[in-house]
């Protein structure tokens, strides 16, 4: 059972029988599937789709392809996706899907075999208002696209809702690849406005620079944040004078041509343990989870880590860092603009309208802004730690809806 859950419970003085509800998936379904190689030879994956709860609504979340993937990973990020839908107060309840896969070692036509085929066998679990997938580690537009063809062949219709994150051409939304960082900004803005952080330019690490980690890079900048560290997949670097931090702009064109942000002019290269202990006022974690360790926690200099990534903090870790007065704002907050516009991408599919971008981005920015207010409100008034109140927002919520018959 997660902790903040139990602290939650406790805040909350939950019911026994939601508490137990709450800390187990009600379905879980496991697949294996064949796929035929580009060789001819046939080869057998595995695949889960696990659906936490739909009090609140059709269940909601994405869809990995990992090599590590496993049923404890993606039932945790279920569970995480139902309080973070919960959170923002959007009508969906949490699931979460995964497939064992090197994506890389799979040419595209396998890959698109690969998609139809898990498809397929989990087809009868998923729907417009049953369970609507969406884009995870290693899946994008391009694999939603599929899925949504896929199942549109196998009832009969064109079901555009059945997915959300697919391409623009096909029903998907505007604003959706920024969503997920921009979110996090909103959220981040909120909270610097709560702490009355007005003193100086405040600086930046960023861990992580994918589709949220460089895109809340720009953002940042553009809003006059120093970004003085980031690091991607290959490495880490600083900038050579922190107090004028990294040219972000030029950065992003470096990395598009080169692939990386090595050898990036005025910086040097550092480790990702160094990144992460970067003199910088917020740290953003913003790649796979488990980066930070207690050990890390104990010499972190950042006043606030701003959790963009799913679950980025290891057991031991957060006590530590509440101990020490470093502000983390949670997951399940600070990367939810994600799932928030992919339910304004559902919404449009489900009432046959479009929205422009401005119109997606005021929504979320409302969206956010409430949820981070409430959370922050929540946190004062039981004198708890950020993440303790965002659990105790979404589990009110959800609590309300799960009727016991």
């Amino acid at each position: 059972m997660s902790n903040p859950l139990q602290k939650a419970a406790e805040i909350l003085k939950l019911k026994k029988e939601h508490l137990q509800i709450l800390s187990v998936p009600q379905r879980v379904a496991q697949v294996n599937f064949p796929v035929k190689m580009d060789s001819g030879e046939v080869k057998i994956f595995s695949g889960y789709r696990v659906q936490h709860n739909n009090a609140r609504g059709p269940y909601k979340g994405g869809i990995r392809y990992h090599q590590s993937c496993d049923l404890e990973e993606v039932s945790d990020l279920a569970f995480w996706m139902s309080m973070k839908c919960a959170v923002v107060n959007i009508p969906y309840g949490g699931g979460k899907g995964g497939v064992v896969v090197n994506p890389k070692e799979l040419s595209a036509k396998e890959l698109q075999r690969l998609t139809r085929a898990y498809t397929r066998a989990i087809a009868d679990v998923i729907g417009p208002f049953k369970d609507v997938p969406a884009p995870d580690v290693y899946t994008g537009p391009r694999e939603m696209a599929w899925i949504f063809d896929e199942y549109s062949k196998i009832v009969g219709k064109k079901t555009p809702a059945v997915v959300t994150g697919k391409p623009l051409a096909i029903g998907g939304s505007l604003g959706r690849d920024i969503a997920t960082a921009l979110g996090g900004v909103y959220v981040l803005e909120q909270i610097i406005k709560n702490l009355k952080w007005r003193d100086k330019k405040l600086s930046v690490a960023i861990q992580g620079f994918g589709n949220a980690g460089s895109n809340a890079a720009k953002l940042l900048a553009e809003r006059g944040f120093i970004i003085i560290a980031v690091a991607d997949s290959k490495s880490a670097i600083i900038a050579d004078d922190p107090e004028a931090g990294l040219n972000i702009k030029a950065l992003l064109k470096f990395k598009q041509k080169t692939g990386s942000v090595v050898n990036f002019p005025a910086t040097k290269e550092i480790s990702q343990k160094e990144l992460v202990l970067a003199p910088a006022d917020i740290l953003i974690p913003a790649a796979l989870g488990g980066l930070i360790t207690p050990d890390d926690a104990k010499e972190i200099k950042a006043k606030m880590v701003l959790e963009l990534a799913n679950g980025p903090l290891k057991e031991g870790a957060e006590e530590i860092l509440i101990k020490r007065d470093v502000l983390v704002v949670p997951d399940i907050l600070a990367n939810a603009g994600g799932v928030t516009v992919s339910y304004f991408e559902w919404l449009q599919n489900v009432t046959k309208k479009k929205w422009s971008e401005q119109r997606v981005f005021e929504e979320l920015k409302k969206t956010m802004d409430k949820a981070a207010k409430e959370v922050w409100q929540i946190s004062r008034k039981h004198k708890t730690d950020i993440r303790t109140a965002a659990y105790v927002s979404a589990v009110g919520r959800i609590a309300k809806a799960i009727r016991i018959k």
